[in-house]
């Protein structure tokens, strides 16, 4: 049965949506049939970094109001056969999201595909709880500074209270990506470590991602850094926390300082 994964943050700008790509593409990678979806409507940022802003014909709000069938806005990537993206729309207004719309939406793709992973917006507002309310499994992208894990505690909450599975009773599965982390900055206590983020937000380690220009640099040519530079250090840790969220168990690693090598990180939690 599909799995439903949110990515979400409480601030803007932690890399959630390189994230999205990049764990959409490294699952599909592995053979399985991913679909992302872009839920930032009137931005629209998902198409950019998976480099099929050119091939936008139909979008998720087209879909939600039948001005297009599902198979009409889906874009297979040209690169991976079995990676899918769903746009988001640049000139509507989030309230054209509906709660029911969406879940249309979700039913059909369910029956397609192995994983669905929603883009959200950052932040709490409509676009974030729609994204979220549907999911299995929440992905929490944040970065090694007290203003982005904070705003992450604030959306472990609403994870907690505003999701199908939370008006069950049930609690959705939840996951720390922390992005951006330099260990020789958090040595000299210029950034969180990564055993103060887990003992503030206190949820399982899906991966530590480091502070790299590959990320930057894939962004700006449209190609998830899996696909763009599977060796490079960011490359590497995101096609383990795939396969973390795939259900394995894998020893976590932290980059080290100039050396580029990779430490294993003793005695933390893994997903």
């Amino acid at each position: 049965m599909a799995k439903v994964v949110v990515v979400t943050s409480g601030k803007g700008g932690v890399g959630k949506t390189t994230s999205t790509a990049a764990l959409g593409a490294a699952l599909a990678q592995a053979g399985r049939m991913v679909v992302v979806i872009d839920f930032d409507v009137g931005l629209r940022n998902l198409d950019l970094v998976m480099g099929a802003e050119r091939r936008v014909v139909y979008d998720l709000i087209n879909v939600i109001q039948g001005d297009a069938r599902l198979s009409q806005a889906l874009i297979r990537d040209k690169r991976v056969e079995t990676l899918h993206l769903l746009p988001a729309s640049q000139t509507r207004d989030k309230d054209a999201l509906t709660q029911e719309g969406v879940g249309k939406v979700i039913a059909e793709l369910r029956e397609k595909f192995d994983y669905i992973i929603c883009d959200s917006p950052a932040g709490i507002e409509r676009g974030a709880t729609h994204a979220m309310y549907h999911a299995d499994t929440a992905v929490v992208v944040t970065n090694p500074e007290v203003s982005s894990v904070r705003d992450s505690d604030r959306i472990i909450g609403l994870l907690d209270s505003k999701t199908a599975k939370a008006e069950k009773g049930e609690r959705i599965d939840k996951h720390l990506l922390l992005t951006r982390y330099h260990p020789g900055r958090a040595a000299r206590g210029e950034m969180l470590k990564v055993e103060d983020v887990l003992e503030i937000l206190s949820i399982p380690l899906l991966g530590i991602i480091p502070e790299s220009e590959e990320v930057l640099r894939a962004s700006n040519i449209g190609t998830p850094v899996t696909l763009s530079s599977p060796d490079s250090a960011p490359g590497r840790a995101y096609f383990d926390a795939a396969k973390r969220l795939q259900g394995e168990t894998l020893a976590m690693m932290v980059p080290e300082e100039k050396r580029g090598l990779m430490s294993k990180l003793f005695g933390r939690r893994v997903a």
